[in-house]
């Protein structure tokens, strides 16, 4: 399982990078989920932070995650 848990950090990299350029979208539907898949990114980078106890990275991955879900409510679909 640790295996698993450390290349997670993969994934939850590609993830951000995809989150990252649908957030930068010009229709709302593409930006809300960027924001979404942002979400998705945040949650695989705590379960990693967990495991290796990176706790700075959790508390930013949290409010990160809170910033997240601003933006799907903040954005105009």
């Amino acid at each position: 399982m640790d295996g698993f848990i450390d290349f997670l950090q993969w994934p939850a990299m590609a993830v951000s990078l995809i989150a990252a350029y649908l957030v930068g979208a010009k229709h709302a539907e593409r930006r809300i989920l960027g924001f979404w898949t942002f979400i998705v990114s945040n949650v695989l980078w705590i379960v990693w932070g967990w495991h290796d106890e990176a706790w700075a990275l959790i508390a930013l991955q949290v409010a990160l995650l809170a910033m997240n879900v601003r933006g799907i409510f903040r954005n105009d679909a």
